[in-house]
């Protein structure tokens, strides 16, 4: 019998909070998600760049590339994947999208 460890889904925000084109930042002490808006589809990541610790949701989101504000490294919003080096990464959190807001399995 296979056992699958249950998501620990959280309401992060409302869907209005992140219009299409947008990023939204939530913070909970020192860590940061980001959340992205791409068409419609919401995607859940870390948001401070691995690089210098810039917080990203200061950045820009051009379709699914997120730009850092401090030295513009971009990540994919879908994949977490760096655009010129893929071994860099940022986490990526499961999201699940739901009437009453946006849910991150982010612990």
């Amino acid at each position: 019998m296979l056992i699958f460890p249950l998501m620990a889904l959280r309401n992060v925000a409302s869907q209005s909070d992140v219009p299409p084109g947008q990023m939204h930042e939530i913070v909970r002490g020192e860590a940061r998600l980001l959340l992205c808006n791409v068409d419609g589809q919401f995607h859940a990541l870390d948001g401070t760049c691995p690089h210098a610790g810039g917080p990203l949701a200061h950045g820009a989101l051009h379709g699914t590339a997120i730009v850092c504000p401090w030295h513009a490294w971009e990540f994919d919003c879908r994949t977490g994947a760096h655009d010129f080096s893929p071994a860099i990464q940022l986490k990526t959190y499961p999201v699940e999208q739901r009437s009453d807001g946006i849910y991150v399995d982010w612990e």
